[in-house]
């Protein structure tokens, strides 16, 4: 499993684990149907309580992104393009918010802005 936790984030660890999971999920690596490590081996695993693996498995589940069932354990939902599409959406919508606000706090305008996301949004094409 390829989930770092940072002990310099401010993030709390439920978090930053719940994260790396839904872009593991988002992203396709993990696949529809997919069994997921039990609380209990993934606490072991990332050397944390169990408490915090319960709380990201229970995020996980309430946003949609895993299902678990008694007894069998949990397991990546389907995802349709259509909830895919839109968590990237967001992703890029974030960035941008962060990329507006420094923007600002440099003084580059609109206009500016504009010309300069145009020309790189050309040179990713």
């Amino acid at each position: 499993m390829k989930i770092i936790i940072s002990n310099t984030s401010k993030a709390p660890i439920y978090e930053q684990i719940y994260t790396q999971m839904k872009n593991l999920i988002m992203e396709g690596e993990w696949g529809s149907g997919q069994a997921l490590p039990s609380m209990r081996q993934l606490a072991k695993d990332l050397q944390v309580s169990l408490i915090t693996t319960k709380r990201t498995y229970e995020e996980l589940e309430k946003n949609g992104y895993i299902f678990s069932i008694v007894g069998k354990g949990s397991f990546v939902s389907d995802q349709n393009n259509e909830m895919i599409k839109e968590g990237k959406k967001k992703a890029v919508e974030e960035q941008l918010m962060t990329a507006i606000k420094n923007s600002k706090d440099i003084g580059i305008t609109l206009p500016e802005l504009k010309e300069l996301l145009t020309l790189l949004y050309q040179e990713g094409e």
